[in-house]
């Protein structure tokens, strides 16, 4: 058995514990990154975009929606380390009321849509990274695409 100076564990237990607590204040489970009270994660599998946002539900979550240009750079720097490939968000279109939507029901009101877009053609839910100036595209739903899912800090946790 190895017997350490009291101060020695005092420095191991502060720095246990400062490591707990950074990583437990964000409230975001592991992988997940920290923005604007959400927890944000890139899913590099292609899916559909239904079969995208069913499994962001599974996780606790929703494709990702965006309400101001420092959430979209935030998703932009999760796209990053995969050559920003094109990626579906949460919008889609309700072509009843002819409004885009976010999946998790929040207002839209930022966008970032490409010249020319939304243009339509039964192209109903939505892309970002699409052409070298990154931005949103409408697109058929049912092509395969990575995805980043968002969903709240947890409340347990932080």
């Amino acid at each position: 058995m190895i017997f350490l100076p009291t101060h020695v564990h005092t420095a191991i237990y502060l720095s246990l514990a400062r490591s707990y607590r950074f990583n437990m204040s964000s409230g975001c489970p592991h992988g997940w990154s920290y923005f604007n009270h959400r927890c944000f994660v890139y899913v590099p599998r292609s899916m559909s975009w239904g079969q995208a946002e069913r499994n962001c539900k599974s996780m606790g979550g929703h494709l990702a929606s965006v309400h101001s240009n420092n959430e979209y750079r935030h998703i932009q720097k999760l796209t990053s380390d995969h050559d920003y490939i094109e990626t579906w968000i949460g919008g889609t279109y309700e072509f009843e009321e002819k409004v885009w939507l976010w999946s998790d029901g929040s207002s839209f009101h930022y966008t970032h849509w490409c010249p020319g877009e939304p243009s339509g053609g039964n192209q109903n839910c939505l892309q970002i990274n699409y052409t070298p100036s990154k931005c949103w595209d409408d697109l058929w739903c049912d092509l395969r695409r990575p995805s980043v899912c968002a969903k709240k800090k947890s409340t347990l946790l932080g």
